[in-house]
């Protein structure tokens, strides 16, 4: 399968853009800072709305970052953000991580955040990211574990997101359980020297369930996730609706806890 073949689950309304502009490169990418040096090249592949982007180029300054995306409309997001920022050490570039348009040993540390869960061929995009990192570089990726996510309480409906967004995303050509797969893509891809481990995020406190809760009771009725459920046929609009009351009647509870486990990898070129 190839990058045309998969298809983005999340889309780009704003409840998803909500959710990933919250990510940052201490709580997303905490596995690679420590790699991390002043002067440095860095390609961030799939840079989505260019938060965790505008962080590490702040951290390998006076090195560039190039930030790519699959398309000039998801690019302008990272734009946006890297200019809000006054950030002007920030290459922009449309690339295909199955075919990556830049030379061999282009970077010295290649980063993927969230991103090998939706692509059609994680193999492939891992040897395209290693060819173009410079021996002795890092490739360093991070992906969620949905089937290993877990909360309290547990209304029946929340294990019916779980099903139905398993079945969206499969049916895209993802794989949604991509964190606990990342190191034996890593092997498959060529890569001997892997430091394998996971993180997770917490959404516990009143403020931190609100804004989950309620991003996601947006989410599964107005994002491209919500219009894939109804055009498949894997959901209705009453199960939606379902759903969306469940998320926020979860974040209304004062003993409500929700963690989210994802692998990550660093890779030594």
């Amino acid at each position: 399968m190839t990058a045309k073949d998969a298809v983005y689950t999340h889309g780009h309304h704003e409840s998803v853009l909500r959710s990933h502009r919250w990510r940052t490169a201490e709580n997303s990418a905490a596995h690679l800072l420590p790699h991390l040096a002043p002067g440095m090249s860095l390609l961030d592949v799939g840079c989505g709305p260019g938060t965790i982007t505008a962080d590490l180029a702040a951290l390998v300054s006076p090195g560039t970052v190039t930030a790519a995306e699959v398309t000039e409309e998801a690019l302008g997001l990272a734009r946006a953000e890297a200019a809000r920022r006054g950030r002007d050490d920030i290459v922009f570039a449309v690339a295909d991580v199955h075919a990556l348009d830049f030379p061999d040993d282009s970077f010295d540390v290649v980063h993927a955040h969230q991103v090998l869960q939706h692509v059609g061929d994680p193999v492939r995009a891992l040897r395209e990211m290693r060819r173009v990192c410079r021996p002795g570089g890092i490739v360093a990726v991070r992906d969620s574990d949905y089937a290993a996510f877990t909360w309290f309480p547990e209304p029946p409906e929340l294990d019916e997101w779980m099903a139905l967004y398993q079945k969206v995303a499969r049916a895209n050509g993802g794989e949604p359980d991509a964190g606990r797969r990342l190191l034996s893509w890593a092997r498959a891809a060529g890569f001997s020297d892997v430091t394998a481990t996971s993180s997770t995020w917490c959404f516990a406190t009143p403020e931190d369930r609100r804004w989950w809760g309620g991003m996601w009771a947006e989410r599964i009725l107005e994002s491209d996730m919500a219009g894939q459920a109804l055009a498949s046929g894997a959901a209705t609009e009453a199960d939606l609706r379902r759903i969306s009351a469940s998320w926020r009647a979860w974040a209304a509870e004062p003993d409500g806890w929700l963690s989210l486990l994802h692998g990550e990898l660093i890779c030594r070129v």
